[in-house]
C-alpha cells in the first residue's frame, strides 16, 4: 500500500521536474494524509518530498553541465531556482563544487578516459541464460542521484526467453532471523518482456528458501525513474544472499540508490518462493472429512 503511493508519487514529481510542484499536488497523488505522508515518504526513501524534488533537480542539473552547452543562468532557471546565486548554493552543497568548476573538473575526467559509460562495474557481475547477449556498465549521463547509475541492456540475438541479470552475492551471517528489505531506483527504456530488482537467501545446504523476482509485479516498456522494494526474511541456516537487477528479453534498464534496511516484522514479505509447509498433525486418516455432511 505505501510502496505504491510512494512510486505513484514519484511519478508526478519526474514528470514535473520543470514545473511548480506544490505539496497540495502531492498528497492527493498520495491519496494520504499530511503528517502520515510526510513520515511514510522520509522513512522509505530517505529524504523528505522537497528534500527529494531538490535533489532530483540537481541530478538533471549536473547531467546538463557535464553533457550540453548550456548557460548555468538557463539551467538554474530551467529547474525552477530563483537565480543563479541560489543554484549555485544548492549545487555546491551537493556535488562538493560550484557548477562551472563541476563542468570542467567532470569533462576533463570524461575526456581522459573514463567515458560516458563503461562495461565493466566494480563489485558487480554478469549472468543469466544468453549472458553473452547482455551488457552491463556504468553511465554518467542517465542519473537519479549523484555521479552515475548502472545499467543493464540486451544488445543481439535475444528472444523473449533469454534473460540477464546484473549481481552480487554477499553472505547471510549478519542478517540471520532478520527482515530484510531491498530497495532501490529504476528507469526503464523499451523493455518487451520484464525487469525488476531480484533477491535470493540460500541455505547453507543449497536449498533457496526465500526468492523474490518482482514477476507478479513486473516493470515493462519505457519507464521513468521510481522506487521498487523486495522484503524478505533471512532464516536460521542461511548462508549466502544473492541480488540484483534482472532484464527478461530485449530493453534497458537503469538501477540507482540501491539499499539494504532491516525492517520490522509487520513490513509484509514479498517471498515468491513455494517452500513446503508441514502440519502439526497426521489428519483425514479415515478420509471422512472430505464427504461434506
Amino acid at each position: 500500500m505505501y510502496d505504491e503511493a510512494i512510486r505513484r508519487t514519484i511519478r508526478h514529481i519526474e514528470a514535473n521536474l520543470y514545473e511548480v510542484i506544490t505539496e497540495e499536488d502531492l498528497l492527493l497523488h498520495s491519496g494520504f494524509s499530511k503528517f502520515h505522508f510526510h513520515r511514510i515518504f522520509q522513512a522509505h526513501v530517505g529524504m523528505t518530498m522537497s528534500e527529494y524534488i531538490k535533489m532530483r533537480r540537481l541530478a538533471n542539473a549536473a547531467s546538463l553541465l557535464i553533457h550540453t552547452d548550456e548557460r548555468i543562468l538557463d539551467i538554474a532557471l530551467q529547474h525552477n531556482f530563483e537565480s543563479q546565486e541560489s543554484f549555485t548554493r544548492a549545487f555546491k552543497i551537493r556535488y562538493g563544487l560550484p557548477p562551472g568548476r563541476y563542468r570542467v573538473s567532470m569533462r576533463t575526467l570524461l575526456r581522459q578516459g573514463d567515458g560516458k559509460m563503461v562495461g565493466s562495474v566494480k563489485g558487480w557481475f554478469l549472468s543469466g541464460m544468453d549472458a553473452q547477449h547482455y551488457k552491463i556498465g556504468v553511465d554518467r549521463e542517465i542519473v537519479h542521484q549523484g555521479r552515475a547509475s548502472g545499467y543493464l541492456k540486451a544488445t543481439s540475438l535475444v528472444t523473449n526467453e533469454s534473460f540477464g541479470t546484473m549481481m552480487q552475492q554477499f553472505k547471510a551471517d549478519r542478517y540471520i532471523d532478520k527482515r530484510l528489505r531491498l530497495s532501490g531506483f529504476i528507469k526503464t527504456e523499451e523493455v518487451k518482456v520484464f525487469t525488476g530488482l531480484w533477491m535470493r537467501v540460500d541455505h547453507k545446504n543449497g536449498d533457496v528458501i526465500q526468492f523474490d523476482n518482482m514477476s507478479n509485479r513486473p516493470i515493462k516498456g519505457t519507464t521513468d525513474w521510481n522506487r521498487y522494494s523486495i522484503v524478505l526474511d533471512v532464516p536460521a541456516g542461511s548462508e549466502v544472499i544473492s541480488f540484483g537487477v534482472l532484464l527478461s528479453g530485449e530493453g534497458k534498464v537503469w538501477i540507482d540508490q540501491l539499499d539494504f534496511s532491516e525492517v520490522d516484522i509487520r513490513i509484509p514479505i514479498t517471498n515468491l518462493e513455494t517452500a513446503a509447509t508441514h502440519q502439526d498433525e497426521p489428519i483425514n486418516l479415515s478420509f471422512e472429512d472430505e464427504i461434506g455432511i
